[in-house]
């Protein structure tokens, strides 16, 4: 059997152990030190905005918390992109709120302006004006922002944005995560840089930053004793994982032209596949850090279909996966309303996401290749 070709691991860069010895050499292994000071001081230079940046254990705990600084509890309604993992509308449920799924436009596959419009009308018709809009820039590729904000500021709803695949990518310039009143990154073992699990709170104030790490460690008020006035969390990131990070951001320029290099193997691969499209930018507005490179497959044109290939892959020992199984599909989230067509249930039924990760030797390329063209 060949050795497993991953769809996106880990690529360590050589200098996180740096990091991780002087957390050691100064006894600093806790959720605080001059890692995770300094971390979130790497990620606020790199998204170049006026942002504050609180690292904290995971994505989906920086979702959660984001959602409680905007002050969204029981009852209440969030918008939330269909087309996603599950971990960008578990944290709705956590804080006590209700999804309403919103579907996907087929240039970028995320949130669909028309439609969360339209879900917006609706709701307020039903005497629930959401609280919330969560966008997810899939993949790495940016949503349409000017006018996903456009609705965002005429409706005076909050917007978030879930860039936890979409470190580096830009839209018109702008860095993902620097156009919401507050955005998630995630540094997951599979993501483009990694701290082994862990992510992070983009915010726009120092206000809400401090909140955020108030609540991240437990909401200890400021006594001499252990005193709680607010429910608190345990989501801070540690100073190894920070260290981590670290040097992980040392190479984070490499790992998306990596990624955007694997991007073009595809387009390469692909160029003479009828009923093949990978997925690419729309325009020059978009850059996308291609986190995973993805495609979708028309059998009655291409004559094999999106499972045919992922098994074929899988039969040498090659990672690859399906797009993400649409939210007001899964069993858990059934009562929740959708607003939209068929987008993302054809996305899911017709795509493939390939391997992508920044350490695939040209052996491994060369072996995707050849299980792809036979």
């Amino acid at each position: 059997m060949n050795t497993k070709i991953w769809l996106s691991s880990p690529h360590i860069g050589g200098n996180e152990l740096k990091y991780i010895h002087e957390a050691f050499d100064e006894n600093w292994v806790a959720p605080l030190g001059p890692n995770v000071n300094g971390f979130e001081n790497d990620l606020e230079k790199f998204l170049n905005s006026d942002t504050k940046v609180a690292a904290l254990s995971s994505g989906t705990a920086a979702l959660h918390l984001a959602l409680i600084i905007l002050g969204i509890g029981n009852g209440d309604e969030v918008l939330c992109q269909s087309f996603t993992f599950s971990a960008s509308a578990n944290p709705i449920i956590y804080a006590g709120a209700k999804p309403v799924f919103v579907d996907s436009e087929s240039e970028t596959w995320n949130i669909c302006p028309k439609y969360l419009e339209i879900a917006i009308n609706d709701r307020i018709s039903k005497g629930k004006k959401p609280k919330a809009i969560i966008v997810v820039h899939l993949y790495g590729m940016p949503a349409k922002m000017d006018e996903i904000m456009e609705i965002s500021r005429k409706y005076e709803i909050p917007l978030i944005e879930d860039a936890a695949e979409a470190l580096g990518s830009t839209y018109k310039n702008k860095k993902c995560g620097t156009f919401g009143e507050m955005a998630v990154l995630s540094f997951n073992g599979n993501k483009i840089i990694t701290t082994s699990g862990g992510g992070a709170l983009v915010c726009k104030t120092d206000k809400q930053k401090e909140k955020a790490v108030f609540l991240s460690t437990q909401a200890r008020d400021n006594a001499p004793h252990y005193q709680h006035s607010e429910i608190g969390y345990n989501y801070r990131m540690s100073n190894i994982c920070a260290g981590i990070g670290r040097g992980q951001m040392e190479v984070l320029e490499q790992r998306i032209s990596a990624r955007r290099k694997m991007h073009d193997f595809y387009i390469d691969i692909f160029k003479n596949f009828a009923g093949v499209n990978v997925f690419s930018e729309p325009n020059s507005d978009y850059f996308s850090n291609h986190w995973l490179s993805a495609i979708t497959i028309n059998p009655a044109i291409a004559g094999f279909s999106r499972e045919d290939l992922r098994l074929k892959l899988l039969g040498d020992n090659i990672e690859s996966r399906p797009l993400w199984k649409p939210m007001h599909l899964q069993p858990v989230f059934s009562d929740a309303p959708f607003y939209g067509e068929k987008i993302s249930e054809n996305l899911f039924e017709c795509g493939l996401c390939l391997p992508s990760g920044s350490n695939l030797t040209d052996e491994e390329k060369e072996r995707i290749k050849n299980v792809i063209l036979s």
